[in-house]
């Protein structure tokens, strides 16, 4: 059985035990109900983490033995995905989906014909979730590098972002090239950009970028760059 994972800034240790305390420490203590002698992993989210027992329980706080250290190094290959805004539920189940397969970085897309406006405070709330499901689904899927969500960004910026990746992909239904067939490098950034539901308008992304399509079916914009993301680490990371 997988153990449960915790996040703490900072793996420093007081005469080896780390004290979880805060949100993470309630949710140890009070949702998760952890008991002395049971394993846990604290991750920092930045590729260390510590895994060891439950020494002490509190009211919101748990102490745990900083047993076993281990720092994993950073993906040689880093995987952006551009996601247009979906409507609803469907941005939540995007974002947990990119985050579980192991994308690292998500950019949330203004696109022009995204269905969700992102300005103002409500830009702002919808970020701020965006981060957080990430957050979440980075300790269930026991990622040691966290995925970085960045604040949304508008055409001109996906262009540049394009511009300056090693490879630079849009998915498009009409594509005459499929992912799958795209030579891929073993180090460097992929970035892959999904549209919206009601596609890319014609000039919105510059001409000369690579366009590939997924297969023989057409995708929903919640779950087309995660499977575009699998195509992609399976050619490479997942190795």
């Amino acid at each position: 059985m997988s153990l449960p994972v915790f996040w703490r800034e900072s793996l420093a240790d007081v005469d080896g035990v780390l004290l979880l305390d805060g949100a993470e420490g309630h949710h140890a203590a009070v949702v998760r109900r952890l008991g002395v002698g049971e394993r846990v992993r604290i991750t920092d989210g930045r590729g260390s983490y510590v895994e060891g027992p439950v020494t002490a329980v509190g009211k919101r706080s748990v102490r745990v033995s900083a047993a076993d250290r281990v720092s994993v190094p950073a993906p040689e290959l880093r995987l952006t995905v551009v996601q247009a805004v979906p409507k609803g539920e469907r941005a939540e189940l995007a974002v947990q989906a990119l985050v579980e397969v192991g994308v690292d970085r998500i950019v949330p897309w203004a696109a022009e014909r995204s269905q969700v406006r992102l300005s103002g405070e409500r830009g702002e709330r919808l970020l701020a979730k965006w981060r957080a499901w990430a957050f979440e689904a980075g300790k269930q899927a026991r990622r040691s590098w966290f995925c970085e969500v960045t604040d949304v960004a508008h055409s001109a910026a996906v262009s540049v972002l394009l511009a300056g990746a090693d490879v630079g992909l849009v998915l498009h239904e009409e594509a005459a090239v499929a992912l799958g067939a795209v030579s891929l490098p073993s180090r460097g950034e992929v970035v892959l950009v999904v549209g919206p539901e009601g596609g890319i308008s014609a000039d919105e992304l510059p001409a000369a970028i690579r366009s590939v399509r997924l297969g023989d079916t057409v995708l929903r914009t919640s779950t087309a760059g995660a499977v575009a993301a699998g195509v992609v680490l399976a050619g490479t990371r997942w190795r």
